[in-house]
């Protein structure tokens, strides 16, 4: 079956080193993250911070990951990102502690869950997968600039393609569709990663978005029965945590990215997004949205 999984995607390697390199990555301690945080640590990271919700699992996923790389700087930090507070607290940390922050990667994510609230009353999925990382970008924007070159890496899904930015009613008040939901956050993934691109033109910053390919992860463990099922039957044809978290990799440390910035990849290499993912009046106005209910100024 390796074989048959293997048939339709593109190989891609690079002993592109990371010396001197801060990277913050969140949402490390299982699956596609924790191989990202594995792989930069053995490319001679100066420092891997992860950053996550469970600090007894962060802690264990530091162990492992200092094992497999045999480097040991690499730390755990916590951060929730459904909690705006924690988010502040994270990001003045970094501000504090950090001299330099080189590579963050937005990789953390709740997947179509049941209708929940983060602590500042969003919709889970819109605002973990975006709202969380749109601030936490914003609030480490000024040490990344200062650390250029440097990147910025969001993780986003071939759902986005699926998905549509409802202005009216983005926390899904009105009507909840948790696929609709997690295709919406998504999608703004993609959008963000666009407008930001062009907000950061001439810093030396540059953006990504990518589709990390359909991975089995714990990620799935929302899914209902019938996309259990299907989740299975198509299982020959999916990626493991290292094979998904390979894209991620690419984004972070590929050379030939260092002049590209706010594309999207998927399989390393650049791919085709949705027209709703191209849409610069909607990324504008998604943008203006999210300032507004995270209460930033942010031109």
């Amino acid at each position: 079956m390796s074989s048959l999984r293997n048939v339709f995607r593109r190989s891609w390697s690079c002993d592109e080193k990371l010396e001197g390199k801060v990277v913050v990555i969140t949402g490390a301690n299982t699956g596609i993250g924790k191989e990202t945080a594995i792989d930069l640590a053995k490319r001679g990271a100066e420092k891997v911070i992860i950053a996550c919700r469970d600090m007894e699992k962060a802690n264990a996923a530091v162990k492992d990951i200092i094992e497999s790389s045999g480097n040991e700087h690499v730390v755990c930090m916590k951060l929730d990102l459904s909690d705006s507070k924690s988010i502040r607290e994270f990001a003045e940390a970094i501000n504090k502690d950090e001299p330099k922050l080189n590579i963050l990667i937005n990789n953390a994510g709740v997947m179509v869950c049941p209708f929940g609230k983060t602590a500042d009353g969003f919709e889970m999925q819109i605002g973990v997968n975006h709202l969380g990382h749109f601030l936490l970008t914003y609030l480490l924007l000024d040490l990344i600039k200062k650390s250029a070159p440097a990147r910025i890496i969001n993780v986003s899904s071939m759902a986005h393609a699926w998905g549509s930015i409802n202005l009216e009613d983005l926390n899904s008040e009105k009507h909840y569709n948790k696929n609709k939901a997690y295709a919406q956050s998504k999608l703004a993934n993609v959008l963000f990663t666009r407008s930001l691109a062009k907000r950061l033109e001439g810093t030396g910053v540059t953006t990504y978005s990518l589709h990390p390919g359909v991975v089995q992860t714990e990620l799935i463990r929302h899914l209902n029965g019938v996309q259990q099922f299907f989740m299975k039957m198509v299982s020959p044809f999916t990626k493991n945590s290292v094979q998904g978290a390979q894209t991620t990799i690419y984004c972070a440390v590929d050379p030939s990215l260092e002049k590209e910035s706010g594309r999207y990849y998927s399989d390393c290499a650049p791919a085709n997004c949705s027209a709703a993912a191209k849409d610069d009046n909607v990324a504008e106005k998604l943008w203006e949205l999210s300032c507004s209910l995270l209460s930033l100024t942010w031109d």
